[in-house]
């Protein structure tokens, strides 16, 4: 039955025309025509050993070729160059490339792996991504910085009014909080003090132990532990907020920078709350250590303020209070980063916010204990 696209010259079947997508309808109907009228039950396997001319083949495409292959076999059409030289080289290209395709077995198989190697697969790909979000976290913070001077120069756009509203937020409102939880540890440092020294009659010393442990170290970082769990998770939430709802994108279609106008603000106020908060800290757990050194050691407290002022110098209170705006800095970059990679879904809102959380806590962690090796070092 010859037709627009499949002509047969006795033992010759010549394909024509174009054999494209637009086609693939009634060149897929011409071919169960010719099946139904032949009778054959596997027509691939008839042509597959029948000569076959495509050099009538105008044009083709994907979807001609799988009705092609389709036609006269996989096995052929891999073999398409030793029979069919007139063809076009880009068209033979194709129709081996879509054979090897076909060919190929759907199911793969799954290579399996032992269990040591899964396990230092997944510290690779752990330490992968802990190289990578360094490197974020470094960029970020030096755009920060970049942005950051070049206001320094401009009073008229300093945000003043944002950044009094979130030193409010991050500072003033989360004193209670501090003032209780430094509170309660100087107490307990205190107590715990007070029971290991008593056995060596240095009950006294308890004075210089509460006051050296909050001055250097407690007192600012509780506070910024503290912040980071509050402030950083704030800070991710909020900008991740408006990064869903489109409203960073709006900013820039405007001009406006958002690390101008979101970032800043918050940076400087951290700056401004956490030094505050971590000398609220230091008074507040040098009051909890008064309260039990008054109630359980019979030490007056005009004597603990006595031997407050003998024994510890004001280097310790300075040494503490100089990490608080590093601290600071950090935990403010790290809310912020976060907030700038949500991608737009509540999940991801959840998981950054997290994820804030604990690089914060992480990070015033390391810091924190580099700054001590280092002020050791350093005899401060």
């Amino acid at each position: 039955m010859p037709s627009e696209w499949i002509a047969r010259d006795d033992q010759t079947l010549t394909l024509q025309g174009e054999w494209t997508l637009a086609n693939y309808r009634a060149i897929k109907s011409t071919l169960a025509d010719h099946k139904a009228d032949t009778k054959v039950p596997n027509e691939a396997d008839r042509f597959a050993k029948e000569t076959i001319s495509l050099e009538a083949i105008t044009r083709l495409d994907t979807a001609g070729a799988i009705l092609v292959i389709e036609l006269i076999g996989v096995e052929k059409a891999q073999k398409v160059s030793e029979w069919a030289a007139e063809l076009p080289k880009e068209q033979q290209a194709l129709l081996v490339r879509i054979a090897e395709a076909m060919d190929a077995p759907l199911d793969v198989e799954t290579p399996s792996y032992s269990r040591i190697s899964q396990a230092l697969a997944s510290v690779g790909q752990q330490m992968l991504g802990l190289w990578s979000q360094q490197r974020q976290l470094l960029a970020f913070i030096g755009l920060v910085i970049a942005t950051l001077f070049q206001l320094i120069l401009r009073p008229r756009r300093w945000r003043v009014t944002a950044t009094v509203a979130h030193v409010q937020q991050s500072g003033l409102n989360a004193v209670p909080i501090v003032a209780l939880l430094t509170f309660m540890v100087g107490a307990v440092v205190a107590f715990l003090g007070a029971t290991v020294l008593q056995d060596f009659g240095a009950t006294v010393y308890t004075i210089d132990l509460v006051a050296f442990s909050f001055l250097r170290e407690f007192g600012v970082l509780l506070a910024a532990i503290l912040l980071a769990g509050r402030t950083a998770s704030a800070f991710t939430a909020q900008i991740g907020a408006m990064k869903s709802n489109e409203e960073i994108d709006a900013l820039q279609a405007q001009g406006l920078d958002p690390i101008e106008l979101l970032v800043l603000p918050r940076v400087m106020a951290m700056l401004i709350s956490l030094p505050m908060l971590a000398f609220v800290g230091m008074l507040s757990g040098l009051a909890g250590g008064a309260m039990v050194a008054t109630l359980s050691l019979d030490i007056s407290l005009t004597q603990f303020m006595n031997t407050l002022q003998k024994d510890v110098s004001v280097t310790h209170f300075l040494v503490g209070l100089s990490k608080a705006p590093v601290f600071a800095f950090v935990i403010a970059v790290i809310g912020c980063l976060e907030g700038f990679k949500v991608s737009g879904s509540a999940q991801s809102v959840g998981a950054h916010t997290t994820s804030s959380v604990v690089q914060s806590i992480f990070m015033v962690i390391l810091i924190d204990a580099l700054a001590a090796l280092f002020f050791m070092e350093m005899g401060w």
